[in-house]
């Protein structure tokens, strides 16, 4: 209800800006050399770019971008920042390759209906969403 009066109150009605999709996932991090390892080593991500002098790095996954940065104090990581969720071929692997690492899990794994997940926790404390879809002959309602 808030929203509709908001939009009510603003200008004559304009053109919507139209997003056509998400154009890459940037995470801060605070040490380079370790983070690379983390997403490189132990997620297996392999370097598409590296721009800044190695202050920002860029991983292509599938048709999509994520991107590593150590840019300055004005983007740090926090732990209650971006989440982005990896979809993994084999779920129980990748969870087994996780803990094998020792990475740090902010939720074990677990199962909805829909999927199967985990959230675990880059060296800077970023949470990363481990997800494996079911099948359709397997989903249940998704809420």
């Amino acid at each position: 209800m808030q929203l509709r009066k908001l939009l009510k109150r603003q200008a004559p009605r304009q053109r919507k800006m139209k997003i056509k999709e998400i154009g890459f996932v940037a995470i801060p991090v605070t040490d380079m050399t370790r983070a690379r390892f983390f997403y490189e080593e132990v997620l297996g991500l392999k370097t598409s770019e590296e721009m800044m002098g190695g202050k920002w790095i860029e991983y292509g996954i599938g048709k999509d971008t994520l991107a590593i940065a150590n840019v300055g104090e004005a983007w740090v990581p926090s732990d209650q920042g971006t989440g982005a969720a990896f979809e993994v071929e084999d779920f129980d692997e990748a969870i087994k390759r996780l803990k094998g690492r020792h990475v740090p899990f902010a939720a074990e794994p677990f199962e909805t209906p829909c999927c199967h997940m985990a959230v675990v926790q880059d060296p800077d404390g970023n949470k990363l969403m481990i997800h494996k879809l079911k099948p359709e002959n397997e989903k249940g309602v998704c809420l």
